[in-house]
């Protein structure tokens, strides 16, 4: 006698709902990125920027479709929340990125120029952040002034100098060869102000370069002016520290450092050698606000 055994269709499985990205969607995922492309505008005074973001949190079909317009564009998102908004920096290849050249057209600076401007934005952003777990820590603010930067590179053109003497190598390198061993000279050598008549910082001075680099930073969203002392002090924003954990150049900023001269954070002029720099080190990729 054999078993009976009854067959039946097995059940259907339920597809899963996925909805439609709708034109909706897609214009406000836009949205949000132009809102990234805006680096002053702070989302706790933007309520429709505000929502953005809370259902880029929320709603991660809407997260990948934001991501995916900012990739479009050549974007690259480096955080999305409510301190920092919708964080976008620019791939090499993007219409946004802004190159050493390009800004130093943009600044009036011949071409022997732009070593020296290059210079004033890396010690603008090593002494924000001289220390790696201040790169690291999402609460710090570093503070800088234009006199204060000033002083931090003239003394690291002498620390430079002194180990080009004891090197033996104290002879001026060509213009164009790399690394600041070619610069410290040109710094050292350029007037700190150069005033004019009416008391004006000439802008080819190492302040008036000073001056014109914050004053990129701070119309980029990466830096707020917070007063007139020392030639203009200025304080970090939330974008200005991603942007410098995550792009290139940390070698450059690393030898700057590794010289053992730590700025006081509060944007005074105030130098200090390093208690211990053999283990001095800055946080992986850290670097300028532009691409080579």
């Amino acid at each position: 006698m054999t078993e009976h055994v009854e067959w039946s269709e097995p059940e259907a499985v339920a597809a899963p709902v996925s909805s439609a990205v709708t034109p909706a969607d897609a214009a406000d995922a836009a949205r949000l990125v132009a809102f990234g492309l805006q680096p002053k505008l702070q989302p706790a005074r933007d309520q429709e920027y505000a929502e953005l973001l809370r259902r880029y949190r929320e709603d991660s079909a809407f997260a990948r479709l934001a991501d995916a317009v900012a990739t479009g564009l050549g974007l690259v998102v480096l955080e999305v929340s409510p301190r920092a908004g919708m964080a976008v920096t620019a791939a090499e290849d993007s219409v946004f990125a802004v190159r050493m050249g390009d800004y130093a057209r943009r600044t009036s600076a011949d071409s022997g120029d732009r070593f020296l401007h290059g210079l004033a934005h890396l010690a603008v952003a090593a002494m924000a952040f001289p220390r790696p777990e201040d790169l690291a820590d999402d609460g710090y603010i570093g503070r800088v002034s234009v006199n204060g930067v000033d002083a931090f590179v003239r003394q690291a053109c002498r620390r430079l100098e002194e180990r080009a003497d004891e090197q033996g190598e104290n002879t001026d390198p060509a213009t164009d060869a790399p690394g600041l061993e070619a610069a410290w000279r040109i710094w050292a050598r350029r007037s700190s102000t150069g005033a004019t008549k009416d008391a004006r910082r000439l802008a080819g001075s190492t302040t008036g370069i000073i001056g014109k680099a914050v004053a990129f930073l701070t119309d980029s969203g990466f830096l707020q002016r917070t007063g007139d002392d020392g030639g203009g002090t200025y304080r970090t924003t939330a974008r200005y520290q991603l942007q410098v954990r995550d792009m290139a150049g940390s070698a450059a900023m690393a030898e700057l450092l590794e010289l053992g001269i730590v700025p006081v954070t509060d944007g005074t002029a105030s130098l200090l050698p390093a208690e211990d720099t053999e283990d001095l080190e800055l946080a992986a990729d850290a670097g300028l606000p532009f691409h080579s």
